[in-house]
This record gives structure tokens, sequence and C-alpha cells, in this order.
């Protein structure tokens, strides 16, 4: 079993896709994670020294390589990861458990506030300019997290009772 968490940066894919694996026993894999670990720097480094051109196509070079895996994860994806080229078809051709972690701006925007530090496309934005940036991004990106095979309302859920809809959905 495949399954993929798609949503804008701070929604909880992380979060969720470390508690699903737990609950299936079946691996997590972090998608920036794994691109850092196959490039030898953090996204922030690969960002700054090759440009997110560079980045947009090691992402998809990773998944592809994730799609052609026989074996069983939980892949939790960049914000940005199925707006670019053909990730999200890649995606979509892994597995028919494609879950969007749909929060709204304002819930993502305080999720967000001081960890700007870490992510490179809000790394100049102060706390104020989180929720106009976060609803000009996700307003383009809703597109694409719309085509995922579920998706999941979790504004107003705690972590627990977002997994439980997860796992309930997955059977």
């Amino acid at each position: 079993m495949k399954i993929v968490l798609v949503g804008y940066m701070g929604s909880g894919k992380s979060t969720l896709g470390n508690a699903l694996s737990s609950h299936y026993q079946i691996p997590f894999i972090d998608l920036d994670q794994f691109i850092e670990e196959e490039q030898g720097m953090s996204i922030p480094e690969l960002f700054e020294t090759k440009g997110a051109i560079y980045f947009r196509k090691a992402e998809t070079k990773a998944l592809e390589g994730l799609s052609e895996r026989q074996d069983d994860f939980i892949l939790s994806t960049g914000g940005g990861t199925p707006c670019y080229g053909t990730n999200m078809d890649i995606i979509l051709s892994m597995t028919s458990f494609v879950f969007y972690i749909k929060l709204s701006v304002n819930s993502l925007a305080k999720r967000l506030e001081g960890t700007q530090s870490s992510r490179p496309l809000i790394a100049s934005l102060d706390n104020s300019e989180l929720p106009e940036f976060v609803g000009k991004h996700l307003f383009e990106r809703t597109y694409y997290y719309n085509k995922s095979h579920h998706i999941i309302a979790a504004d107003g859920q705690s972590v627990n009772q977002t997994l439980d809809e997860l796992i309930k959905l997955i059977g």
C-alpha cells in the first residue's frame, strides 16, 4: 500500500505521515528529507546554491524513482510538489490513496508563524505578511491539490481526528 499526502506547507502532512506510518507499520518518507539525502544538502541550501528550477527537477526525479518502487510507504510531499510539471500525474499514478490535507488561509498562516527560516518560500516574510502570501499561493495551488483522490478538511480538527478520518477512508 502506498499513501501520499499533499497540501500547503504547514498543513500537517509530515505529522500525519508519521502517525500513519506508526498505525500501518510501513515506512514514512518525507519527500523534502528524501531529496536532501539524495542531494547532500538542505532544501534552503539547494534553493540558495542551485536555484528553484534545479530543486523542482530534483523533486520530479525523486517522485519518478519513488513511483517505480514496489514496496509500501507513506509519502509526504512538499507544498509545491503537485504544482510543477507532471508531478501530480506521477503522484496520482502511484496509488488511489492521494489525500489533500486542506486548511484555511488563516489556519495555515498561524501554523507558519515563526517557521520562516526553515522555509525558503517564506524566508523573507514577517508574520503579518503571511496571510496575504498564503492566500495568493493557495489560490494558485488549489487546482492541483483538488486533483487528489480524497480531500480532508482539517480545520478545527486535532491530529488524532484527522488521522481517524484518513484511516477510515483507507479502510
